[in-house]
């Protein structure tokens, strides 16, 4: 089931949005290197890319788009990475198909204005180990932006905060990301 609005823009135009690496170092999405990792929708790669390359664990990347997960493939082979799993997965409909308590982190971005936020966290807390992390980034309601959801269903961060809360997440801290981007906000939660 793709998500509301769920298109994605032209590549080029997609990544000039974001500086990926300063994002997945602020919101610790490897802190010691060795980090199992899931991302929910992995695009292009753009933070795929970055992330698997601050870590010796696996990143499990979903996608619901077939063409995209055959890119990040080609580009994982073409970086030489082969900590990247890339599944073509509808993973809002289905879950991640990943065992329970096995990730040391979970990467939720862009896609929490999908129509059931919280059963989509709540399987980021599942597939999370006990003291673990997830990091949230979506597109700021309060400024323009060139893109993202209407925002009519763009939620502010203190609406991720409560689902989040309501998952099951303990709320570490909302994330300044304005010196990696200037459309995004970031949260960053722990499974307790």
């Amino acid at each position: 089931m793709k998500a509301r609005e769920s298109g994605m823009p032209e590549e080029d135009l997609w990544n000039s949005f974001y500086d990926a690496g300063c994002i997945v170092d602020k919101l610790e999405c490897a802190r010691n290197g060795n980090e199992y990792i899931v991302e929910f929708g992995s695009g292009y790669g753009t933070f795929t890319l970055p992330v698997a390359g601050r870590t010796t664990g696996m990143v499990h990347a979903l996608d619901i788009e077939p063409e995209l997960v055959a890119l990040l493939e080609s580009r994982a082979r073409d970086a030489g990475l082969g900590n990247i799993r890339a599944m073509h997965r509808d993973f809002v409909e289905f879950g991640t198909g990943l065992p329970s308590g096995t990730m040391d982190h979970a990467m939720i971005y862009n896609i929490l204005h999908i129509e059931n936020p919280v059963d989509l966290l709540k399987e980021g807390l599942r597939v999370l180990k006990p003291g673990a992390t997830a990091s949230v980034i979506h597109w700021k309601c309060d400024a323009w932006t060139p893109r993202g959801p209407s925002m009519d269903i763009r939620p502010n961060p203190g609406q991720c905060r409560r689902w989040a809360t309501d998952a099951g997440f303990t709320f570490l801290r909302y994330q300044d990301l304005s010196d990696c981007c200037d459309y995004h906000y970031g949260l960053l939660l722990q499974r307790p």
